[in-house]
């Protein structure tokens, strides 16, 4: 499903854009922190100070109304010959705990040093079911 420059192109860029709407189609955008491992791409929740419960944050709420949900990554510069683009769509689904769960939290711990620090074993993983991929510009690695 992805092409070996888009897993490439992926590996190197640390933040992802993850596009969810609930029942009645009210989009809602957010950056995330993600890895990807075969055709899943997983997020995890973090410690968020301001939600009372991590079910209370809207990317889960409209996950639980809508799974279908896009992630794009993309690479600016102002050189627009390097700018470049991997858009997945998928289904989404919530991880609680498991095997899964906590295979997805390591390989987010090992691509992101700050979550090493938090206390994220009880906290949800979205596991979006990566169906369709699309990508445009340039995916060359920066520097390379």
């Amino acid at each position: 499903m992805l092409s070996d420059a888009e897993r490439k192109f992926l590996a190197q860029q640390r933040v992802a854009h993850l596009a969810t709407a609930d029942a009645l189609a009210h989009p809602h955008l957010i950056p995330v922190c993600f890895a990807v491992e075969s055709v899943t791409l997983y997020i995890t929740i973090d410690e968020k100070p301001k939600a009372r419960s991590p079910m209370a944050l809207k990317r889960l709420r409209n996950i639980a109304e809508n799974p279908a949900v896009a992630v794009v990554v993309d690479q600016y510069d102002e050189d627009w010959s390097r700018l470049g683009w991997v858009l997945m769509r998928g289904r989404a689904e919530i991880l609680t705990g498991g095997e899964e769960h906590g295979h997805a939290q390591s390989l987010l711990r090992s691509r992101y040093p700050q979550l090493k620090a938090m206390q994220i074993a009880h906290y949800p993983v979205i596991a979006v079911r990566i169906e369709r991929t699309s990508s445009w510009g340039n995916l060359s690695v920066r520097g390379t």
